[in-house]
């Protein structure tokens, strides 16, 4: 079946398909050897713009995306809060309107999903999730590459993510959801995912041979192939930042979780990580962890993502 993203927007995993992701996956490992071959190779983006919106601080969005770009022969431009205040200085419609006279495609970096959903309707370029509260897209496109490259395939995987059903989580459990691999969210009472996310989720597992599960039993983490997390408190909540060590101190990963998971389980963080917190600084050093092979694939799952949207053909 042929794929075509040309000019649409990426704000949710559930913004495209299986067969749309899995083409999104395949690409980036295309483009990964290429770069990796350091022969010249036509950049697929060659006089395109990349216009990235930042409301948080960045070390891996914006370095990836940044890169990417530069790799693949186009230009990024950083706007800082400084640069753009959104809603503040300029309401987002016109910035979307500007923006898209200037730019190729826009990346935005956010806390409320609204304002993704806000430029995207008034911007005629594709507009990226490139994080906001309620998912973070990029990051799991990453992660399913880091899991396909250890594992080979989805088939038959179960992850489990341990900690916040955070917009991380949002975007994991829809990402397991397409591929057909079974997605476990085990964390404290009262912190679950959202309802709507859980419901569409398995929805979406129904069709692919997936299993969705959301537990308070960090025992669930038994036989797993994939174990995931991610900080206790996302920017934003600082405040909460001590409440949350104690209620998520068993919510974690280290020799004992290990003990429960496959042998050769797959160790997964999207970073910043806070060692001794939700995971120590041993256990992610294993040869299990990939979480700087995650990293790296930011940049080669995003770059692909920009070529399927915006690239010549």
């Amino acid at each position: 079946m042929s794929v075509n993203l040309k000019a649409r927007h990426f704000l949710s995993m559930l913004d495209v398909n299986q067969a749309e992701l899995l083409a999104i996956l395949d690409l980036a490992d295309k483009l990964r050897k290429k770069l990796k071959e350091h022969h010249p190779f036509p950049g697929p983006l060659h006089g395109k713009t990349l216009a990235m919106i930042f409301q948080k601080p960045s070390l891996r969005t914006r370095v990836s995306f940044e890169t990417g770009m530069t790799k693949l022969g186009g230009h990024a431009i950083y706007l800082s809060p400084n640069d753009i205040s959104l809603g503040q200085r300029e309401i987002t419609e016109d910035i979307a309107r500007v923006l898209s006279r200037y730019a190729d495609i826009i990346m935005a970096r956010v806390f409320g999903h609204d304002i993704v959903e806000e430029l995207a309707k008034h911007s005629t370029v594709p507009v990226i999730n490139g994080l906001s509260d309620f998912e973070h897209p990029c990051q799991i496109l990453a992660d399913l590459l880091t899991i396909k490259d250890r594992k080979g395939s989805f088939s038959g995987l179960t992850a489990c993510f341990i900690g916040d059903g955070n917009n991380v989580a949002h975007s994991f459990l829809y990402g397991g959801a397409l591929v057909g691999m079974s997605v476990t969210v085990i964390t404290p009472r009262g912190y679950e995912p959202n309802d709507v996310v859980i419901h569409k989720a398995t929805e979406v597992a129904q069709k692919s041979g997936a299993r969705i599960t959301v537990t308070n039993d960090l025992k669930a983490v038994k036989g797993a192939d994939v174990l995931y997390t991610d900080v206790w408190a996302s920017m934003g909540q600082e405040a909460e930042a001590e409440e949350r060590k104690q209620i998520f101190k068993d919510y974690r990963i280290d020799k004992g979780t290990m003990k429960l998971a496959k042998p050769d389980a797959v160790i997964l963080h999207c970073l910043p990580a806070h060692y001794g917190d939700e995971i120590d600084y041993e256990t992610s050093r294993l040869s299990n962890s990939a979480i700087f092979d995650q990293a790296e694939n930011r940049m080669h799952a995003q770059n692909a993502l920009m070529v399927m949207l915006a690239g010549d053909d």
